[in-house]
């Protein structure tokens, strides 16, 4: 498996020779480095190493709090990897996604964040309901009185609760939404996560318009989760890679879909076959599929 190591270091320590050096004793042939502070969002060296990992690849950091702000950085991270058939390793911590009991670690972690999420949520709550009974307002006194610094918490934490809602799905969408922006229209994009979550209802998925799913992108850019080249204007320009892309994302939101049944839902979006056609044959999908699956853009939950 071959292993890409990430390396970060706050703006106040500038020397990533030490975790370099156990990155490239570890087996590491290629090594992103970034300096910056862990609480800033947006990690360009992270995003660049996000998009070079292929399926099989191995991400390898000296230690967790090297890679991940929060917990929920964290499993966001791995999911992402997850969904494109890649692996997560960290050298002092026992996660390693490669092993049965590294993953069982990462569930451990997992399940320790949900308790979290589930703690504070009725701590709040008991915090409210004694207020009231103690005949206080409710409300934050710095907020009603102006404070920026309260008032810039509480945009944060919202930030952050809302970035936890729209991860825990990530891995059904986001891997579909960065094959397909921004060669097509966010419309296309929307439609192929809608009819994926149509034809699997049990599925813990949200219904996208596309100004939500724009949001939801732009927070993970925001994250440096994903590259901003997704928020750019889709082309006007119909190719036959735009539509290798588009057949790859409709097969990868529903992997069931026989040639004909892919060949109606392109109809159903109004798109022109490669001749300029308005009816798509079997063997039209057939060969795009083809060519997609020579490109790699076929994850394995296809086959």
């Amino acid at each position: 498996m071959p292993l890409i190591g990430y390396a970060r270091v706050s703006t106040d320590d500038q020397a990533t020779d030490a975790q370099v050096d156990v990155l490239k004793a570890a087996g590491c042939g290629e090594i992103f480095r970034e300096h910056m502070s862990g609480a800033k969002a947006t990690r360009p060296e992270l995003a660049k190493a996000l998009a070079r990992v292929r399926r099989g690849d191995v991400l390898v950091v000296a230690r967790l709090d090297r890679l991940a702000r929060s917990l929920s950085h964290l499993l966001s991270v791995i999911a992402e990897l997850d969904a494109k058939g890649a692996h997560f390793k960290s050298l002092a911590d026992p996660i390693d996604t490669t092993t049965p009991q590294g993953r069982f670690a990462l569930q451990v972690l997992g399940a320790v964040a949900e308790l979290e999420r589930a703690l504070i949520q009725e701590r709040t709550k008991d915090g409210l309901r004694a207020a009231k009974k103690c005949g206080r307002v409710g409300g934050n006194p710095k907020l009603r009185a102006g404070d920026r610094e309260a008032i810039q918490r509480i945009v944060d934490t919202k930030a952050a609760s809302y970035f936890e809602r729209v991860n825990r799905t990530a891995e059904h969408w986001l891997p579909i939404v960065k094959q397909m922006r921004p060669d097509h229209r966010w419309q296309d994009v929307v439609r192929v996560l809608n009819a994926k979550r149509d034809r699997f209802n049990d599925a813990p998925l949200p219904h996208w318009g596309v100004e939500r799913l724009k949001r939801a992108v732009k927070r993970f850019v925001t994250e440096g989760l994903v590259d901003p080249t997704v928020l750019q204007p889709a082309g006007r320009k119909v190719s036959s890679e735009r539509l290798t892309t588009l057949v790859a994302g409709v097969k990868r939101a529903n992997p069931e879909l026989t040639l004909a049944q892919i060949g109606a839902q392109l109809e159903a979006m109004y798109e022109r076959t490669p001749r300029g056609g308005t009816h798509w044959a079997p063997s039209s999908v057939k060969s795009l599929l083809d060519r997609a699956e020579k490109l790699g853009l076929l994850g394995a939950e296809t086959h």
